[in-house]
């Protein structure tokens, strides 16, 4: 399956802004191999995408990363255990997903805090990593989340899929994205989502489509699969 769709460069600037770790402080992005490739879902749990998706990876044995809205969590706490209980990697994407940048530190706290608390009743296990929603972030943020145990995570490729229209599109920008990243000498962590941080229900059928395409090109491809934890 090939894709000729030509993606500008400039989609790609805020690779070059996400590993400038001395303004923020330590987040993971990806690691040295150039054929390791993550891939990480955010905004979930999110009925039924979520579910569908877990089925697709399940076809392909493949093991991704899925960054939980702790409200949803607590409204689907079954959807978030059949992620945990298929062996992917859970992490925390706040208790509402607001911009970070903007709330006071005593509501960071509580939206890491309280999203930690949703997936470990749901799940039964700890959470170690968190993404910071629309990547937001500063240092005082960073350091809560250290406190708390957890390791932020930013990506380094994506779909452009929360307003994507046709699969093929998504596709091509991740395959652009894995692309540009091996020209550097790097993994590739790419970030789609299972679902909307509006709400339960939001229609990702575009993602589901763009990840099937993508699965069935790196099975014949020398691309291996990690979840996030490969690189702490």
């Amino acid at each position: 399956m090939v894709f000729n769709i030509q993606i500008p460069e400039h989609r790609y600037e805020h690779v070059r802004h996400a590993a400038r770790d001395w303004v923020f402080g330590r987040t993971v992005i990806a690691g040295s191999d150039i054929q390791e490739v993550a891939l990480t879902f955010d905004d979930g749990p999110n009925d039924p995408y979520t579910q569908r998706l877990l089925d697709l990876l399940a076809r392909y044995q493949a093991q991704v990363t899925f960054f939980l809205i702790g409200g949803f969590v607590r409204r689907r706490p079954d959807i978030a255990r059949a992620i945990h209980q298929a062996g992917h990697l859970l992490g925390n994407h706040t208790m509402s997903h607001p911009s970070l940048l903007w709330e006071w530190p005593w509501r960071v706290r509580q939206e890491l805090a309280d999203c930690n608390a949703a997936i470990e009743d749901a799940t039964g296990e700890a959470v170690r990593w968190f993404r910071p929603p629309f990547g937001a972030r500063r240092p005082d943020v960073l350091r809560t989340a250290e406190e708390l145990g957890l390791t932020p995570v930013m990506w380094n490729a994506w779909g452009h899929d929360w307003d994507a229209t046709q699969p093929d599109t998504v596709t091509a920008l991740v395959q652009a994205g894995i692309h540009l990243n091996q020209t550097r000498q790097r993994g590739s962590n790419i970030l789609l989502h299972d679902g909307g941080h509006g709400q339960l229900g939001t229609d990702r059928s575009v993602t589901l489509a763009a990840t099937a395409n993508l699965l069935e090109t790196w099975a014949t491809s020398s691309l291996r699969l990690v979840t996030v934890d490969a690189w702490k």
